[in-house]
């Protein structure tokens, strides 16, 4: 699998120094902190939908427009559709802050999503026309002439709400209230909608870059699963994540994700603890076909199952290996919530579960959250 860009993708991306806007790339996106509580109103705080998707800094100057993402790769040439509805649907020049999302039906799909990263501008072309995806915005850096970074965010708010009152399908604004009982109302409400909980922004709060001045209150939930191998860490043959599965109704033991939140003593004695369960011969294992799927350059299984082995859709370079184990140790993880059969996120060690069998470690055990339709969201 290659990673190198044809040029005609590479020449889609405008020169980010020549944009005349007071507010230029690279910008660092403010964070937010994690929260186990919904944080009490004292008469500043504003509560909105923690979107999930990919966060994105848009930068509009004229017929110029430029997608920055988090870590301050551009997503210009991956989202033809995007730039062509910033161009109709807001301001002249303008910086706002937003995630672009992707949606199946009434619910956003994180997966598809993440399909739309892609080095081929013929498969960019082709997905940005059978899975078009959208912006969400929630914050306004600049208009026209003026930097609005220093500006409290209530006002920034307002001024958002202006921006984009032409905006139609493909560039909406996220709602927002300033009621605590409302957004626990959201935070219940919208998972089912694919929303993953709430952010919560001090109305006096200037745009900080990388500074986690925000707060997020996600959901957390804890089930079963087996764990079925490991990955070594970077820094050497100890433990990094542990991998994850969870029997389907189809009897098989389905990669649902890892994790990897032990400190470093306890990764190398972790290593001397799984050793009893190694496993030689990849073919009695349920994963077995790994290396085939590594070797192939393959990205995800059947029906776009992401597989234990497989290249890094993110990192071509990265080694995905893993060391198999006997699906026999059953352990308790935290988790936020799925994106299709898998954990969105990394889950969070919390106990080993040696009184179940790794047999009774299936999906049934999971929430399914109530459903919602993402119109009815955007709609407020």
């Amino acid at each position: 699998m290659t990673t190198r860009e044809p040029e005609d993708a590479k020449a889609a991306e405008p020169d980010p120094a020549a944009l005349g806007l007071p507010v230029r790339p690279p910008v660092s996106p403010m964070l937010a902190k994690a929260v186990k509580k919904m944080p009490e109103q004292d008469g500043t705080l504003f509560y909105e939908p923690k979107w999930d998707g990919f966060r994105c800094i848009v930068f509009r100057d004229g017929d110029r427009v430029f997608l920055g993402s988090r870590n301050e790769r551009p997503f210009t040439r991956y989202f033809p559709e995007v730039i062509e509805a910033v161009k109709r649907e807001l301001p002249e020049r303008c910086v706002l802050d937003g995630e672009i999302v992707v949606t199946r039906g009434s619910v956003l799909d994180f997966d598809q999503l993440q399909q739309r990263i892609h080095p081929a501008a013929s498969r960019v072309k082709l997905l940005s026309e059978t899975t078009p995806a959208s912006f969400i915005a929630f914050d306004l850096l600049a208009l026209g002439d003026e930097s609005l970074i220093d500006r409290p965010f209530s006002e920034r708010r307002r001024l958002l709400v202006e921006a984009t009152a032409k905006a139609g399908d493909s560039i909406r604004l996220t709602p927002i209230t300033t009621n605590q009982e409302q957004a626990l109302e959201w935070f219940e409400m919208f998972e089912g909608a694919g929303l993953d909980g709430i952010i919560v922004k001090p109305g006096g709060l200037p745009y900080e870059q990388d500074k986690r001045v925000m707060f997020k209150v996600k959901h957390e939930r804890t089930c079963d699963v087996v764990v079925a191998g490991y990955r070594e860490h970077k820094s050497g043959p100890i433990v990094g994540s542990l991998l994850l599965g969870l029997y389907g109704d189809d009897g098989k033991l389905h990669h649902v994700g890892v994790a990897a939140s032990f400190p470093m003593k306890r990764r190398e004695e972790l290593v001397a603890e799984l050793a009893p369960y190694r496993v030689t011969d990849p073919a009695d294992h349920p994963w077995g076909e790994w290396a085939s799927w590594a070797s192939a350059g393959v990205g995800g299984g059947p029906e776009g199952q992401r597989l234990p082995g497989a290249i890094s859709r993110w990192n071509a370079k990265k080694d995905l290996s893993f060391i198999p184990l006997r699906p026999e140790l059953v352990i308790e993880v935290a988790y936020d919530h799925m994106e299709g059969v898998r954990f969105r996120h990394t889950a969070q060690f919390r106990r080993w579960r040696t009184d179940r069998t790794p047999e009774s470690c299936t999906y049934e055990q999971l929430d399914v959250p109530v459903a919602y339709h993402l119109d009815d969201i955007l709609a407020r």
